[in-house]
This record gives C-alpha cells, sequence and structure tokens, in this order.
C-alpha cells in the first residue's frame, strides 16, 4: 500500500469515526435508565454500551481523537466489571458512569470542534 493509499484509507476511517462519534454517545446516554438492575435486559444493555464505548476507544486515537479515547476508556472501564458480571451497574457505578460520560462528551466536542475547524 503506497502513502498516498494509506492516506486516504485513514481519512476515510476518520470521516466514519467522526459521523458517528456524537451518535454513539448520545445513544449511550440514551441507554442510562436501563443500565441498572438485576435482570437481563441491565446485562443487555451494559454489553451493548460496552460494546458502543469500546468502540470509541480503540479507533479514537488512531485518527487523531486522543483525548476522546482516553475519556472513553474511563467509561469502558466502570462498563467493564458489570458486563464480566452479567449484570447492571450499581447506584456508585452509575454516579461513575455519568460523570466520566460527561467528561468524554465535553472531550469529544473539543477534538471535533478542532477538527471541523482545521477543515475550513
Amino acid at each position: 500500500m503506497t502513502v498516498d493509499a494509506f492516506t486516504e484509507r485513514l481519512a476515510r476511517v476518520r470521516a466514519r469515526f467522526v459521523s458517528a462519534l456524537d451518535r454513539k454517545i448520545e445513544d449511550t446516554y440514551a441507554a442510562i435508565p436501563a443500565l441498572t438492575g438485576s435482570d437481563t435486559a441491565a446485562a443487555a444493555a451494559v454489553e451493548e454500551s460496552y460494546r458502543r464505548i469500546h468502540g470509541i476507544v480503540g479507533i479514537g486515537p488512531t485518527v487523531g481523537f486522543s483525548f476522546t479515547g482516553r475519556a472513553a476508556r474511563t467509561v469502558e472501564d466502570i462498563l467493564l466489571r458489570p458486563r464480566e458480571a452479567e449484570r447492571g451497574l450499581t447506584t456508585e457505578e452509575m454516579t461513575s458512569f455519568k460523570e466520566a460520560l460527561d467528561a468524554l462528551r465535553e472531550a469529544a466536542a473539543r477534538e471535533l470542534q478542532s477538527f471541523y475547524a482545521s477543515c475550513r
């Protein structure tokens, strides 16, 4: 693969990441009411949220969204234990989760603003 082909592919991956970032964060906010409890629905909501956030963790830093990636890692870490135990979040975990999700939203907003400013 030539440098130009690599650069083009990376630009496509970055554009796809940028176009989905806000939606992934907002979908995670929308899932908050379903993330607590001991039933299978809560465990499924945790799993889905974990996968959504994991995508941000994995791709964000690669495409230049390092702060977003780090903030997403914090959210992912909070979801990890409940995911592994196949349960919903506890009250304490939910408090931490909301704070971390707010920090993720702020980091993403800053980096998206910078991204769009550089496109002008």
